[in-house]
């Protein structure tokens, strides 16, 4: 890839780790070398917008437009648990998103 990807932080307004997954964001893409990534926060708060943007539960982090983490995806406006490594999360385990975003940049 020529430039850095953009990662989108795709949340509904009532979750309580939207903020925390765009600090990861940030931190993720800077511990990837990419620190002049474009981190994006966007509220989606119709299903019609979350369907069109790739939306699987809040937070969902799109990386390069694409979700990294596997699981269950569901366009509908509810929170998101990521499976993690210390068990169920509202925020992904920073050590795979880092990886995702190095993957994204060598592509």
């Amino acid at each position: 890839m020529r430039f850095p990807p953009t990662i989108h932080v795709l949340y509904i307004e009532d979750c309580p780790n939207w903020e925390g997954a765009l600090r990861l964001a940030r931190d993720a893409a800077w511990s990837a070398g990419a620190a002049e990534v474009d981190v994006l926060a966007t509220e989606v708060s119709t299903p019609q917008q979350a369907a069109q943007l790739g939306f699987a539960g809040s937070p969902t982090i799109l990386v390069a437009g694409r979700d990294p983490f596997p699981g269950v995806r569901s366009p509908a406006l509810k929170c998101r648990v990521f499976q993690t490594s210390g068990g169920p999360s509202g925020l992904p385990d920073r050590g795979q998103l880092v990886q995702a975003i190095r993957t994204a940049i060598a592509a």
